[in-house]
């Protein structure tokens, strides 16, 4: 009996030991898995957007490479795009880095413009004069899911007057008037742009804004986790970080149709 009990520490300590060497070991595997995604996704986009030298009308694979060639090649793409988006009927978004702005347009003409007072875009791209990231930007993105911490449409239920006697017109204050505007638009490709108001306007802004990335960051977590008890390479989204005026912001998210579309111009 003095034995049984005196094993007891020892095999608690064992088990104890045991789980931290089991936790240790997982966490080391979920890290090398979470740095593999990036890679993995950059060579997912030079095999779709990289360059392929076509038979029939073969060009120097150094041109690629050109400083001017690209410049005179990001432009185009753009204009290309504002181009293919004007031709339909539908409202959609331009952002344009280089000048740090974001454009709601109609039919090629510009109906709201605000001012980028902050970005940041992932390392994957970043890179200035690379054909493939120049490719991949050449054509319209696509809204697949959204986000927000505001309703895109908001409702309003109302019980129908009895006669005209009894009609009192409603005035029904905007939420998004004082709650914060924070929202993630997941594009096509597998790119994340993320839009935040600048200001902090209220005392609980810059908390709401801290917990809005803490839950997306807990969802890429969960969505990961899945993936790598799996033993698969978890899928890594680059991103695009703005920050924008409160009132803009929530202008542009109402604005925009349900998978609507977005030209960049890096």
């Amino acid at each position: 009996m003095e034995q049984e009990i005196k094993n007891q520490p020892s095999i608690i300590k064992k088990t104890l030991i045991g789980i931290a060497c089991f936790l240790v070991t997982f966490l080391i595997y979920f890290t090398i898995m979470s740095v593999i995604a990036p890679g993995r996704k950059l060579k997912e986009i030079h095999d779709i957007y990289g360059f392929k030298q076509d038979e029939k009308s073969a060009v120097d694979e150094k041109i690629i490479i050109d400083s001017a060639y690209l410049a005179q090649l990001k432009t185009k793409s753009f204009l290309q795009s504002r181009v293919s988006l004007a031709e339909t009927d539908s409202v959609y978004l331009t952002i344009n880095f280089a000048d740090t702005a974001i454009n709601l347009e109609i039919s090629g003409v510009v109906v709201h413009k605000t001012h980028i007072s902050k970005m940041a875009v992932s390392k994957i791209l970043k890179s200035e004069n690379d054909y493939t990231l120049l490719n991949l930007m050449s054509k319209p993105f696509t809204i697949e899911e959204d986000i927000s911490s505001i309703e895109k449409e908001p409702l309003m239920i109302k019980m129908a007057p009895k006669d005209t006697s009894e009609f009192e017109p409603d005035i029904m204050p905007d939420t998004a008037d004082f709650e914060p505007v924070n929202y993630i638009l997941r594009l096509n490709n597998g790119i994340n742009l993320y839009v935040y108001q600048e200001e902090n306007l209220n005392k609980g802004d810059s908390r709401h804004r801290f917990l809005f990335d803490l839950n997306d960051r807990l969802r890429s977590f969960i969505a990961d986790f899945k993936k790598v008890i799996k033993f698969q390479i978890p899928e890594y989204h680059p991103f695009i970080k703005l920050q924008i005026p409160r009132d803009d912001a929530k202008i542009l998210y109402r604005a925009i149709p349900v998978n609507g579309q977005i030209a960049i111009y890096r």
